[in-house]
């Protein structure tokens, strides 16, 4: 994809060098690619197709990587993901409970934005990557 953008558009590979962050550099790219008017429709369809195969195989090295952790016989590789999505769980509402119970409890803003975020991730990655898992099988 990178020698494709570089022979097709240089420019967006050095517009988007700040901007990765927020969802990631292949995401990034592809928001820049779509309102780029220096490249033909052939070209950003080409993109587009890239950027799906590489995302396909993104997900591929994660679900292998979830089947390698499963079967390991390290009992800290199988059980760290339900222990994770076990301990944000708790974590909510003993906040919640805290915090309807205590009127004067009030966590820091960085704190709630970092403990959603967590949790988005991390159910995300566990219900919806489990599904799929369960689908392909």
């Amino acid at each position: 994809m990178g020698q494709f953008l570089a022979s097709t558009a240089p420019h967006i590979l050095s517009d988007v060098a700040d901007l990765a962050p927020g969802g990631g550099l292949i995401k990034t790219i592809a928001r820049v690619v779509s309102g780029d008017a220096g490249m033909s429709p052939s070209d950003k369809m080409e993109f587009a197709r890239l950027a799906a195969e590489e995302e396909m195989a993104a997900q591929e090295q994660v679900t292998r990587r979830w089947e390698a952790d499963a079967q390991a016989d390290v009992k800290l590789a199988k059980f760290i993901r339900p222990v994770t999505l076990i301990s944000l769980t708790v974590f909510f509402m003993v906040i919640a409970v805290w915090d309807g119970l205590d009127p004067q409890f009030m966590p820091p803003e960085n704190y709630i934005d970092l403990l959603q975020f967590l949790m988005m991730t991390v159910f995300g990655a566990y219900f919806a990557g489990r599904t799929v898992e369960k689908i392909k099988k």
